[in-house]
């Protein structure tokens, strides 16, 4: 990939990723403590609702830039022929490595951010002080695989998806989609996912939120899925689904717009630059 996409990428990921994280953080919250283990009402209900907003803030630009930096990269790597049947297939190993690079940013601000959503009385500072002196840097990285087990799965159905409306509606109106377009498509795109990834999200949510040396700390997901089935049932398991479904189709439509539109500017001004 070329210098000038390369900084395009940096920038229009890290560009959405902010816009995103913040516009929508009251949402996540809510959908953070219906999921919790104590409730929504014990976790804070309503209260405090911007609990976490310096993690999410801090970590945001660096993590989406990570994604679409090796997105770009390996789709450009594994380059194919527009018309090929193998597209979905390019789009879904690119979609994958790039969640797997941004997890290991977004993992350490999404526990410090949950754990703050969930106690907001405490400050975003003094809960990561506390888990590196509890738990060290492995504290920060609990739930790392889940993260990614949870983000694999969105990939794999989102961004096919996104890419597949995309080439559909260009096909339909006979040139490139606009940014809103893309926006559109990634709307629907992200809500379908959100919905389906429930389950994972529930899990990765416990075993985050879980105390130091409890079973649930040790990340074993199919335990943790096991534990709400248990005690919730179905329920329990698409605990959140509705903030989830909503932050995530909103968050599609800023995030995948912003993206293409700040992406698009870039290369453009690359173009006029001598």
């Amino acid at each position: 990939m070329d210098r000038p996409g390369f900084t395009a990428s940096l920038v229009a990921g890290g560009v959405a990723g902010v816009s995103v994280d913040l516009i929508l953080f009251p949402l996540d919250t809510i959908k953070t403590r219906l999921q919790s283990p104590q409730g929504f009402n014990k976790a804070g209900g309503f209260h405090g609702i911007y609990a976490g907003v310096p993690s999410a803030a801090i970590g945001s630009f660096p993590n989406a830039a990570a994604f679409f930096i090796t997105y770009d990269y390996v789709k450009w790597f594994l380059r194919t022929d527009s018309s090929s049947h193998l597209m979905p297939v390019k789009h879904m190993l690119a979609a994958s490595a790039g969640e797997v690079v941004a997890c290991l940013i977004r993992v350490p601000s999404e526990v410090v951010k949950q754990r703050a959503q969930v106690s907001a009385s405490s400050r975003t500072f003094q809960i990561f002080s506390n888990i590196l002196y509890q738990e060290g840097i492995p504290g920060l990285y609990r739930g790392y695989k889940s993260t990614v087990l949870r983000e694999i799965p969105f990939s794999l159905v989102q961004f096919p998806l996104w890419e597949s409306l995309k080439a559909l509606w260009s096909w339909r109106q006979d040139h490139v989609v606009e940014s809103w377009q893309s926006a559109v498509c990634g709307a629907f795109a992200g809500g379908f996912a959100a919905v389906v990834t429930t389950p994972l999200d529930v899990a990765k949510t416990r075993i985050m939120l879980a105390k130091a040396r409890s079973s649930t700390a040790g990340g074993n997901v199919l335990s943790a899925l096991h534990g709400v089935w248990r005690t919730q049932g179905l329920p329990g398991l698409f605990a959140g689904v509705f903030p989830r479904m909503a932050a995530i189709s909103l968050g599609g439509f800023i995030f995948l717009g912003a993206y293409d539109q700040t992406h698009s500017m870039l290369l453009e001004l690359g173009r006029e630059s001598p």
